[in-house]
C-alpha cells in the first residue's frame, strides 16, 4: 500500500481551498489545478504548486479525466482529491486513477458503481437485512413493472434509477394514470441521466429526511458522525440542514445511526460518505 506524498486537488473555489488548507496542516504538499478563469482563486493564489487545466469552460475542464491525469503525471502528483461534485461520485473516474496507480482519496470504483446507483444500492442493503420501503423494481421484470407498482400501494413514489438531487421523481396517489406516469418517468430518466430505468417506492407522506454521515478507511474501521435534520425542502432539494434533529428519540438516533454504520462497512465504504 503506497504512501500518500502530493496530492492533486482535482476541484475550485471554495472547496480546494478548505482542502488545501487540511493538506499544510498536515504536512502534506498539495497541487491546486485551475482553469485560466480561476488564475485569481483564493485557492491558486495560495497554492505552492498550481496546475493549468484546458477546456473550452471551466465545467468541462475539470469534468476532464485526462487532464488530471496529466496533472499527476506532470506534477508527481501520487493522490487525487476529488472534494465534492465533478468527479467525487464517478466511478471510470476512479478506475483510471487505480489504472494509472494513482490513489484515489475516497471509495473504490466498485463501491461507486454498487450504491450510485439507487437499484443496485437498494438490492444489496435489502438482501443483508436492512430497512427499506416497500418497492417495486424495473428491471426485475419489465412486463409486470405497472402492475407490481400498484401492489406497492398508493401514493406511490417513481424514481429513476441512475437519478439523484430530486429530479425525475413522480408521485402517484391513484391507479387511474398510472400507465402513463411510468411513461413520463422512463422518458425524464431518459432526459436528465441517459437511463430509463425506474423503481417504486411507498410514498411517505410528511416524512422526516434524516441522513447520517459516516467514514470508513482501508483498515477496516467504521465511524459515524450523528444525523443531520434535511425535512426543510423546496422541490426535492434541501434548504437547511441541522444537528442534532430534533425529531429523534435517543432510541431511534442509536438505531439508525448503527444500521448507517453497518451499511458503510457491508460495502467496505472508503473515505465520507452519506446513509
Amino acid at each position: 500500500m503506497q504512501k500518500i506524498k502530493k496530492v492533486l486537488i482535482a476541484n475550485r473555489g471554495e472547496i480546494a481551498l478548505r482542502i488545501l488548507r487540511t493538506l499544510k496542516a498536515a504536512g502534506i504538499p498539495g497541487v491546486v489545478m485551475y482553469h485560466r478563469v480561476d488564475r485569481g482563486a483564493p485557492a491558486v493564489r495560495e497554492a505552492e504548486e498550481t496546475y493549468l487545466i484546458e477546456g473550452e469552460t471551466p465545467v468541462a475542464a475539470y469534468l476532464d479525466i485526462e487532464n488530471i491525469l496529466a496533472a499527476c503525471r506532470t506534477t508527481g502528483a501520487n493522490a487525487v482529491h476529488p472534494g465534492y461534485g465533478f468527479l467525487a461520485e464517478n466511478a471510470p473516474f476512479a478506475k483510471a486513477l487505480a489504472e494509472a496507480d494513482v490513489i484515489f482519496i475516497g471509495p473504490t470504483a466498485d463501491v461507486i458503481e454498487l450504491m450510485g446507483d439507487k437499484v443496485s444500492a437498494r438490492k444489496f442493503v435489502e438482501a443483508r437485512g436492512f430497512p427499506v420501503a416497500p418497492s417495486a423494481i424495473e428491471e426485475d421484470d419489465p412486463a409486470t413493472f405497472v402492475e407490481r407498482v400498484a401492489k406497492v400501494g398508493f401514493p406511490v413514489l417513481i424514481k429513476p434509477a441512475a437519478g439523484g438531487g430530486g429530479k425525475g421523481m413522480r408521485v402517484v396517489y391513484d391507479g387511474a394514470n398510472l400507465a402513463e406516469e411510468v411513461e413520463r418517468g422512463r422518458r425524464e430518466g431518459e432526459r436528465y441521466f441517459a437511463d430509463g430505468r425506474l423503481f417504486a417506492e411507498r410514498f411517505i407522506e410528511n416524512p422526516r429526511h434524516i441522513e447520517v454521515q459516516v467514514f470508513g478507511d482501508q483498515h477496516g474501521n467504521y465511524v459515524h458522525f450523528w444525523e443531520r435534520e434535511c425535512s426543510i425542502q423546496r422541490r426535492f432539494q434541501k434548504i437547511i440542514e441541522e444537528t442534532p434533529s430534533p425529531a429523534l428519540s435517543p432510541e431511534q438516533r442509536q438505531e439508525i445511526c448503527t444500521a448507517a454504520v453497518g451499511i458503510a462497512e457491508a460495502v467496505g465504504y472508503q473515505g465520507a460518505g452519506t446513509v
